[in-house]
This record gives structure tokens, sequence and C-alpha cells, in this order.
């Protein structure tokens, strides 16, 4: 039904900011609540699934050996829901036990279960099977959209229900969208995601997270739900409050996202934000009573294929494989400077009866000598491990044949001579062969879609297209359909009948390596190296490498890429074990040098 959802959702939200139960976080007025007396929540982010399950403890502790009493994180939709109906909080994708965990800690949970979530995040958190469906626009009042978010939202309800502050848990605050006001206008769109989260069982205060400034904050805010508001470095916060202060009038003042650090984008500097302007800024969160999150707390890393992309002005710029974030616990779990002097600051603004736990011991790194990979396949002769060809008369993208990420293989035997062809758009990256053999590539970031080259009757041509992370931010994101989606011509004239491999890679069990490292073009090498006990994490120096993905005992690390800025790639201590630890490199260059090592840290280099 399109038209204003009933008033009563806006009634019911205000409602739920005054439960009953005494120990639990409340609003009264302008101020939080909590056993009688106004409360600051200060609270930092982590997400469950950029940390090993096994150090979400570990870093529980240290976010609150740094004074916080809080955690945020996003609940990740296509995590959580990889396939239609089909759910999945098993592993690193427990939720729940990430939320126990930090109760045992002392922390409170403040839960943003989307279904947008941004976070430079593949997607923006949505399933790509989403994209499956003709025309389903996301962020939109499509009821095709809107039945799948309502499933999401009653799912993700009955496996943290018992850990709501209503029921006694943890989980005291829930976000309605995301920055929505960045993105759209749409009221009843809000107003409908705003009531499937109530009608689902989120008996607990709803707030909503948006820039500052009446251009973010009219567009993105409801009536009845708490409004907060976020910013980074390079705003004045004084400002930032008083450019909101009509819409905030009356509400407890929180910075939902304090941005202490940033993100890294393939191609581009390394990012960094001084430990003086975050302190400074949680100085002043202190001195006005403003409760904060700061975003990241600890970064962590965008494993497997999850990391997600920009598009500005029309340019595609994929995000890194570190989400490190200049964050005051680094990628490894190590407590940094900005760290200690953030704990240092708030423990000097704790309540009375407050104490700072002891410092917790920063996580360990540890050097690999130089190991080789002495095994190798090609991706071509690889292929009848990998997938089972389709038959598609025009070129179609992956989520056409039910493939959410990956690479995707298109090849057609040509029946004419010609000197150029014409993809019509690439997403996001495409190796063009001829027979087996590299004829060139076309990178999306580039603009490229077109090749000169010489291609003869009888040839066969191979497009292998390497899905780089969809859009995660602004109005592309409802398009990112990955693969080749246009007309692919010879001369100008358009080909037909292909034989399309989808590629996942979610199994590689099956690949027939061989000894030696003669396979050419994209290809799978192997090797590994012994360890006598885990000291540490490490990071693995791709730095002699193209671009490709690296596995270890089974667990995708993620892409690295010679165009940087990280040179290196995070591998937790948790992945690793004593004894053999098992390497796959997928080579995309097909240069790859065989020879890998593990570096205490990381190494940032553009190129």
């Amino acid at each position: 039904m399109k038209g204003k959802v009933m008033t009563a959702v806006a009634s019911l939200a205000l409602a739920m900011a005054a439960p009953a139960w005494a120990s639990s976080l409340t609003i009264d007025g302008d101020h939080f609540m909590r056993d009688g007396k106004p409360y600051l929540v200060r609270s930092g982010e982590i997400h469950y699934p950029r940390i090993p399950r096994e150090a979400w403890r570990d870093r529980l502790r240290k976010i609150k050996a740094m004074g916080l009493n809080t955690v945020t994180t996003y609940a990740f939709w296509n995590v959580n829901e990889p396939e239609p109906g089909k759910f999945d909080f098993s592993g690193n994708g427990d939720i729940a036990a990430f939320i126990r965990t930090a109760k045992e800690e002392g922390l409170d949970v403040i839960l943003r279960p989307g279904p947008y979530v941004c976070a430079e995040w593949e997607f923006g958190g949505f399933p790509a099977w989403l994209l499956r469906t003709p025309g389903l626009r996301v962020r939109s009042y499509d009821p095709r959209f809107l039945e799948a978010t309502g499933k999401w939202f009653r799912r993700l309800h009955d496996e943290i229900a018992p850990l709501l502050a209503s029921h006694g848990g943890n989980v005291v605050m829930v976000q309605v969208e995301n920055e929505y006001g960045s993105y759209g206008e749409d009221r009843d769109y809000l107003e409908a995601i705003r009531k499937q989260i109530v009608d689902a069982g989120f008996d607990v205060p709803l707030f909503m997270s948006n820039g500052p400034g009446p251009g973010r904050m009219e567009p993105g805010t409801l009536p009845g739900t708490l409004p907060v508001i976020n910013f980074g470095a390079e705003d004045d916060p004084k400002q930032a409050f008083a450019d909101s202060a009509p819409y905030l009038a009356g509400h407890p003042k929180m910075v939902g996202e304090y941005w202490s650090g940033w993100y890294d984008r393939m191609g581009e500097p390394h990012q960094t934000r001084t430990t003086e302007v975050a302190t400074g800024a949680v100085s002043w969160f202190l001195a006005n009573g403003i409760s904060f999150n700061l975003y990241m707390a600890d970064g962590g890393t965008n494993f497997g294929w999850m990391q997600g992309a920009n598009e500005e002005g029309g340019v595609y710029k994929p995000i890194a494989t570190t989400y490190d974030y200049d964050a005051p616990i680094d990628e490894a779990g190590r407590l940094t400077p900005k760290y200690m002097a953030l704990r240092k600051l708030i423990g000097a603004h704790l309540n009375p009866g407050e104490t700072l736990p002891a410092l917790p011991a920063s996580s360990p790194t540890m050097t690999v000598a130089p190991f080789k990979l002495d095994a190798s396949v090609s991706l071509l002769d690889a292929l009848p491990a990998l997938s089972t060809p389709r038959t598609s008369v025009r070129v179609r993208p992956m989520e056409a044949f039910d493939q959410n990420y990956g690479l995707i293989l298109y090849r057609k035997r040509l029946d004419t001579d010609a000197t150029s062809l014409d993809v019509g758009m690439v997403r996001d990256f495409a190796t063009v062969m001829v027979d087996g053999q590299p004829r060139g590539t076309l990178d999306r970031r580039l603009g490229q879609h077109a090749l000169d080259a010489s291609f003869k009757r009888g040839d066969t041509l191979d497009i292998l297209v390497e899905n780089m992370g969809r859009v995660n931010f602004g109005s592309a994101v409802p398009t990112e359909y990955k693969g080749l989606r246009r007309e692919v011509s010879l001369d100008k004239k358009v080909l037909s009948d292909w034989q399309v491999y989808p590629l996942p890679l979610n199994d590689l069990s099956s690949l027939p390596f061989h000894a030696g490292l003669a396979a050419k073009g994209p290809r799978f090498l192997r090797g590994g190296f012994d360890l006598d006990r885990v000291a540490g994490s490490t990071f693995l120096d791709m730095s002699g490498w193209g671009e490709g993905q690296v596995w270890v005992n089974g667990h995708q690390l993620g892409r690295y890429w010679s165009v940087g800025p990280a040179q290196t790639l995070f591998l937790p201590a948790e992945w690793l074990r004593k004894g053999h630890n098992d390497v796959v490199v997928l080579d995309m260059r097909g240069d790859g040098p065989g020879l890998i090592a593990g570096r205490k840290d990381p190494i940032y280099a553009t190129r």
C-alpha cells in the first residue's frame, strides 16, 4: 500500500524509549538515563564479519579497556542471508554470539540492522541476489524489496530477541535505515522500514543517523525517532551540532559515527587521521555531555569478496581489502598511540565509581620466512573443476546466472576476422584472451571497454570478468550488476551464442594442480609454509605480484593489487596452525614470482 504508514508507529517508537527495567538505557527528554541518572553513551564500532570470531572477545575487551561502555555493529544482511530464504548465522556470521560476548565483557550493544549499511561493504550490505529480480530497486518503496526486508528483520529478530534490553539483554538501541538523507527523499519508504523493525519485535529505542545540516537531516529523519549525526575529523563538532540544532532539539545529543580515521581505496594513497584531531573531538564531546560512537574502534578486514566501492563523477573506485581505518586498534589487534591517548582522555572523564580495566596486551605479529608456491594450474584448464558452462544468446551479468561474487567467463568461437572488440561496459575488470593467450585488459576504473587486437575466424575468444566490489554509496547502488551487461561486438558486429562459466570460487578443493609454475595467463598457484608454533598474526607481502586473491587454510584473505595502497594482506593468527599451512593464490596476471613472505607490519605504496 502506498501512503503514510499509521502515525501510531511514531508513538510506539517514543513509548519504547521508557521501558520498565531499571538497569536499561532509557531516554528522558534530552538525556539518556540509566539507573535513574543521566548517562553518556561512549561507544566504539566493530563489525563481526571483519574480525575472526576467535578474536571477538579480545577486541571487545580492548574497547572496554579504552573506557568505552558500548559496542556498535551493523547487522550484515548479505552475510546472514547469502541466498534468498537461506539464512546463515554460523561461524563469523554468528551475530548473537558476538552480542553475548559483548555482554560478558560488560558492554552494551547498539545494533544497526540496515537494511542498508554502507560501511564500504559489498553492495552496502544488500544481498546480491536482489539484483536477480529484473527492475527491483533497493532503498525504495518497491514492494518486492520491502517483502525481502521484512523477512530479514523478522529472522534477525528471531536470532537475537533474548538479547534485547527489553528481555534482559544488552542491545539497548536499534537504528532505522542508515544515512538516508544522503540518498533520497521518500519518507514513505523510511516509514515502512521503521514499521517493519517495530513489527518484527525490536522494542528498544530506535534512532536514525545522518550527516549534519538540514540538507541531510530533513529527508533522513522521522518524527518520534531519535536523530543522531555523523561526521569526522574534517568537521568542526561545534558547527556540526549548530547546523543540526533544529532537528536535535529535545533529544539526547549523540554522534552516531565519529570518523576517527578513514578507509583506503585501491590505487589511492593510504589514509590516516591524527591522534590530536581525534582526541580534540572526543574531549569536546565529553566536556559537553555528548554521547558518541567511534567509527571505527577496530576496522578489521574486508575478507573474501566483501569490499565495496565508490563511484564519484562516474569514476569507479574500489575499496581496499584492508579496513584498518587508522583506528585506535589496528587491523592486527595492536594498540596504537591513538588508543593510548583516547584511553587516557576517557579515563579522566569517568563517572564516580567507574574505573578503567587493566590495559590488555597488544596482539603480537610475526614474520614468516619466504616460502615457495610450487604447483600451478591455469584457470582455463581448471574450468571443468570449477564450473558447468551455461549457454546464452547474448552476454548477461553474473546475477542472471544466480551468481553473487567472484569471476565470470564468457566464451565464443569466432566466425569472422576482426580488429576491434567492444564490450560496451565492464563490471569491473576484464582479461581478454584468444586461444588462451592474453591480449589485453579492460579496467572499469579507467573507463575502458574496447580493445584493438587481431581476431581470426576459428579463434576462441574468452572474456574473464572479475567483480571487484559493488558500489556501496550513492545513486549508483541500485544498478550494480557485475560481469558484462551490454552487447559485445567485433568491428561493430554484435556477437551471439555464448558459453558462460560462472566462477564464484567457493570451493577450490578439486583444482588439478601440477608441479611447477608453467601455467600461463590467469592461474592458480599452490604452496605453503610450516610453523613450529603460531606466535601471532602476519601480513603476507604481495608487493611483487600483480592482482588476484589469496586463500590460507581455506580462508579467503581477499584481493591484492599492485596499484596499492596496501602491498600486504592481513593473515590472522586465528587462521594459522602449528605445522603445515596451505596457501592458494589466484594470479590474474599470470606473472607472479611464486614467492611470498610474512611481515610484522603492513606495507603501503601506491603505484
